[in-house]
């Protein structure tokens, strides 16, 4: 609000333009002008700014223009009786608001101005001429404007815009404040940058908090001395960390279900964006009752078409997998342990310290590779929407950074036992990667944003060379964002953001602490102090460094549960191997007590970690009860309408008959 008590736009959209190599004249035609005209006769309130090099249209949209647009797309929006209906803004007053009191969540909000700004076309009978640059060109009939300019090269990029106010708020409570470890303010990153960035920072404190417990047992299994019992201070840490994790993703799951309820968001999420129904795609704005006549009448012909694509995706996806595997088996297994080989019998510090530089940057180029054929792959599957395209991607790289990442750590305790070796690797995988990490995560943002600042205005002085101007620099808040680079994954933009790179480092990390507990109790301290640290750095670079996030709707954290799952089992497996061979140090393999009842543990943890998962309930109760209360209710009202609906037509018919 602004002094007269007048609502102040809130501009969230940003189209950026390139600026025109002559100047402008009063001739009608020119497309900049009618995108600008266009804008604001569908609603929107649109403010120009001039950049050193291009021109930048911000948009915001009244709550009237966004919900004329949410009834077009036919948004669906959770309601006071519990029920996801069609959105109609003549019934607002029946819809849930959002946690900060709006009507319309940021990805709602996205979704509506996406369906504005693209949903501008040439509905005339007529072709329509445009202007820009002194050249001439048509807009054809039925096309849509934006796209007709970006194709030409006119608009360079559309992007979401920090909301100054909100994002300096987040920073004060959020980013830099140190003081309060694991907590955050979950609500306001909701409404900020939508469900998946707010679920990953969920996880992230969460999981950091749990750390607390087995930092500390760490801390003192390595450092007491338990004289007679120290045999036993082993085994007692690989139980209680196990449990720990099983307990832990059980009360995630709790969790989760409990701030999809505070969000108003159903568990089970409809048919999206990017949909594919027998291999044809569709969106919201074309229903599936137009892929469906494809088929006809015929049940049975049907029945055949849906079981075939089924079959042919699962086959479809088994190829790739199988693919996958054996390409790491034959081509990235043979260079792992090559160099985890040469890492043990090179006894220079400075030829392995060369020799892990080498790897590293060797690694991440296969590293690259794998990803990018792990895209081709995934795009002849038949994977049903862009979720399950983004989780088998997820599958196939992770296998990529499990082998690099464990098979010299695997090689050291499993072939040659030589514990001082593997808490060496665990020491520089833990502390010094994650720290060179943290810091170039954290400064190629900046070094991106100021070498294209510094290109930016080198172009402006070439192109200015004979004329006399004064200093050139970026003033305008708009134009430093479009420099920021955009928050997206390293190995591919269309599928992941760059969650996955942060959850693909916390993954990598529970692995690690996790399989080699026994090895090096410490690692769980490291850990906790990393996140702890990460919460905030990956807070800042969110609100300081990088565009804001387009927004992404998730529920849970997809493909990363079953992955944690996984890396629980492997750990069972790893620190029994472990314990063994802690316990037999001649290596003759005697079946002697302390080795059977090692491998009695194993299997009873195996048990163990499958049996909590049933004895601790995923949903809270308050959760199970709120949701059967809403669906009662909805049951109601759809009864008494469906009752009301008959009865009308049956004294409607009523009626005719007598007359």
């Amino acid at each position: 609000m602004n002094g007269n008590g007048e609502e102040v736009a809130v501009y969230e959209i940003a189209v950026v333009v390139s600026k025109s190599n002559v100047i402008k004249d009063k001739e009608i035609g020119d497309c900049v002008d009618i995108l600008v005209a266009e804008f604001r006769n569908v609603g929107l309130i649109v403010d120009i700014v001039s950049g050193v090099s291009d021109e930048f249209i911000k948009v915001a949209a009244p709550p009237v223009t966004l919900g004329r647009a949410a009834a077009e797309i036919q948004l669906k929006k959770p309601t006071r009786i519990g029920m996801d209906l069609q959105f109609e803004w003549e019934e607002m007053d029946a819809f849930l608001k959002q946690p900060d009191g709006s009507l319309f969540s940021w990805s709602e909000r996205f979704q509506c101005y996406h369906h504005l700004i693209y949903g501008i076309v040439n509905k005339s009978n007529l072709m329509i001429s445009l202007k820009y640059d002194g050249k001439e060109f048509c807009w054809e009939v039925g096309q849509s404007l934006l796209q007709t300019l970006e194709s030409r090269g006119i608009v360079k990029q559309v992007f979401p815009l920090h909301a100054e106010m909100k994002r300096k708020k987040l920073l004060r409570s959020w980013a830099l404040n140190w003081w309060d470890l694991t907590d955050q303010p979950i609500d306001e990153i909701y409404s900020y940058f939508g469900t998946k960035v707010a679920i990953y920072f969920a996880f992230l404190g969460k999981y950091t908090q749990w750390l607390f417990f087995p930092a500390a047992l760490g801390l003192i299994v390595q450092l007491v001395d338990f004289g007679s019992l120290q045999l036993l201070a082993l085994p007692v840490f690989f139980i209680s960390i196990t449990l720990w994790a099983v307990l832990f993703f059980q009360f995630w799951k709790r969790k989760n279900y409990a701030l999809l309820a505070r969000w108003q968001i159903n568990c089970t999420i409809g048919i999206g964006q990017g949909h594919k129904l027998l291999g044809m795609e569709w969106s919201y704005r074309q229903p599936p009752v137009e892929v469906i006549k494809t088929l006809g009448t015929d049940k049975a012909r049907e029945k055949e078409l849906y079981q075939r694509h089924e079959w042919l995706g699962h086959l479809m996806r088994f190829r790739n997998d199988v693919f996958v595997i054996l390409s790491i088996i034959c081509l990235q297994l043979p260079f792992e342990l090559a160099y985890a080989h040469l890492y043990e019998v090179i006894g220079s510090d400075i030829i392995k310290f060369g020799l892990t530089a080498i790897y590293l940057f060797v690694i991440q180029y296969f590293t690259q590779i794998g990803g990018k054929i792990s895209v081709k792959l995934i795009k002849n599957e038949n994977n049903e929407n862009l979720e399950n395209r983004a989780d088998s991607l997820v599958y196939k790289v992770f296998g990529l950074y499990f082998m690099q990442s464990y098979i010299g750590i695997f090689y050291h305790a499993l072939l040659h036992r030589n514990f001082r070796t593997l808490r060496q690797v665990l020491i520089q995988r833990l502390i010094i990667s994650e720290v060179l990490e943290n810091l170039l995560e954290n400064s190629l943002p900046y070094i991106k944003y100021s070498y294209k600042k510094y290109k930016t205005i080198r172009n402006k002085k070439k192109h200015e060379n004979n004329k006399p101007s004064g200093k050139i620099h970026v003033s305008t808040r708009v134009e430093k964002e479009y420099l920021k680079p955009a928050y997206s994954a390293s190995i591919v933009e269309e599928l992941e953001d760059g969650l996955f790179d942060d959850f693909l480092e916390l993954a990598l990390q529970f692995g690690m602490i996790m399989m080699f507990a026994c090895a090096f109790p410490l690692a769980f301290a490291f850990a906790a102090v990393n996140n702890i640290m990460e919460i905030r750095t990956d807070a800042l670079k969110l609100l300081s460094m990088f565009k804001r996030p387009v927004p992404r709707d998730a529920v849970t954290i997809g493909a990363w549960i079953n992955i944690f799952q996984f890396l629980i089992v492997m750990s069972i497996c790893t620190n029994s191997a472990l314990l063994v061979w802690l316990y037999d140090q001649e290596g003759k393999w005697k079946i002697e007590p302390g080795l059977a009842a090692i491998l009695i543990m194993e299997h009873v943890l195996l048990l163990i970690k499958f049996g909590f998962s049933h004895f601790v309930p995923e949903e809270p109760a308050w959760v199970r009860a709120n949701r059967v209360r809403n669906a009662t209710q909805a049951q109601d009202v759809c009864s008494k309408q469906l009752l009301r609906t008959i009865s009308g037509e049956k004294t409607s018919n009523e009626s005719k008959k007598n007359e």
